[in-house]
């Protein structure tokens, strides 16, 4: 068996609308499994298989109180894809200030043509 590196599990879990909208849920606080699939067009069943791939990327947690089960938000992998973006975050300002170097030019050079 393959084990997934903890970063493409995220990716992963985050490549489905339906388990973003489960963690942006689980951002204002606790929900029990109901609350988390009353949104959504789907059966319980269902909305716990998108659980299960959240909690396996580590992205929630899980607990059980009687008969309900709440899920909580972690933060932590979170932080670990925010690490991982900014190290591409330099690579983007820069593209960026350098296009803007160009529009620049192009603006002054038409400015120029036109006197």
């Amino acid at each position: 068996m393959t084990s997934i590196d903890p970063l493409s599990q995220v990716f992963g879990a985050l490549a489905d609308p339906t388990r973003r909208a489960i963690l942006a849920r689980l951002s204002k606080g606790q929900a029990s499994v109901g609350q988390l699939a009353d949104p959504h067009a789907m059966s319980l069943a269902a909305v716990s298989k998108h659980i299960k791939v959240l909690e396996n990327a580590g992205l929630i947690a899980r607990k059980k109180d009687a008969q309900f089960n709440y899920c909580t938000l972690t933060a932590s992998p979170l932080k670990d894809l925010q690490g991982w973006l900014d190290a591409y975050r330099k690579f983007w300002d820069e593209s960026l200030d350098q296009f803007e170097d160009y529009i620049a030019h192009l603006q002054r050079a038409d400015l120029n043509s036109k006197q």
